[in-house]
This record gives C-alpha cells, structure tokens and sequence, in this order.
C-alpha cells in the first residue's frame, strides 16, 4: 500500500498537538511506502513558520521538528515532485464547485491520485472530496 501524507499529518507527526496520538497510530497500524511531495514538505514548513508565530511552538522546538522532518522524510518516506500535470489536475477538481476545495488540498489530492496512493490526512473536507473523485483515504 501506498499512503501519501498531507500536512496535517505531517505536523501532527513531527510537532506536538492534539492530532499527534492518531498520526502515531496511523504509522503504526500500517506497513505502507510512505509518500511525500515537495508540495507537502513545504506546507509543513509554512504550517510550522504559522505554530512558531503565533506562540504554540518556540523557535527551538520549530527547528527540531524541521531537523526531525528532514531525517525521517530521508529515511523513512519517499520524496515525490509536484508536476505540472499535478496542477492541471488540481485545476479539474477546483472548477468541480461541488467539491468545496482550497488549492493546497486539491494538489495534495491531484499527487495522490497520479502516484496511486491513498491520501492520510486529517482534514474531513479534503477527505470527502478524495474519495468523491476516486482517491482512497486514511484516517480522516
């Protein structure tokens, strides 16, 4: 099996909060190729930069999440590139206004679909909309 991680697994995952205990278990019940993208790498940054900011992480604790971030994506996932072909899909699900999508989660949608995995994320919204256009989900 193959899981592609959205940011909100990804944070839960490396930074402390309420989400952390089912992004563990999540890791744990599973034995797949873990797959992440440029695109999410960079979400988690900016979702970082964001928790930094607004006082719920310090500095130092932001750091050691980006140094922890860096070393298990090296060991532990599977890089993928955003393409162009990724965005163009992204464009199909964002003019399918039933879909209620923001950019950011129909890429993540778009990656998933093309690199045939299923999406982990733990956002219900960008949830409903995978499964709407085909692509498997993990712990909503």
């Amino acid at each position: 099996m193959r899981l592609y991680l959205d940011a909100s697994v990804l944070v839960s995952l490396l930074a402390r909060d309420a989400s952390t205990p089912r992004a563990y278990a999540l890791l744990r019940s599973l034995p797949p190729v873990l797959l992440v993208s440029d695109f999410a790498a960079a979400e988690f940054a900016s979702a970082l930069g964001r928790r930094v900011r607004m006082g719920d992480l310090t500095v130092e604790d932001g750091r050691a999440a980006f140094a922890n971030f860096d070393l298990w994506a090296t060991r532990a996932a599977r890089r993928v590139e955003t393409t162009a072909a990724d965005v163009g899909a992204a464009e199909v699900f964002l003019r399918r206004l039933d879909l209620n999508l923001r950019t950011p989660d129909a890429l993540n949608i778009a990656i998933a679909q093309r690199t045939g995995a299923a999406l982990a994320t733990f956002d219900e919204k960008m949830a409903v909309a995978a499964r709407e256009v085909g692509v498997g989900v993990v712990a909503q």
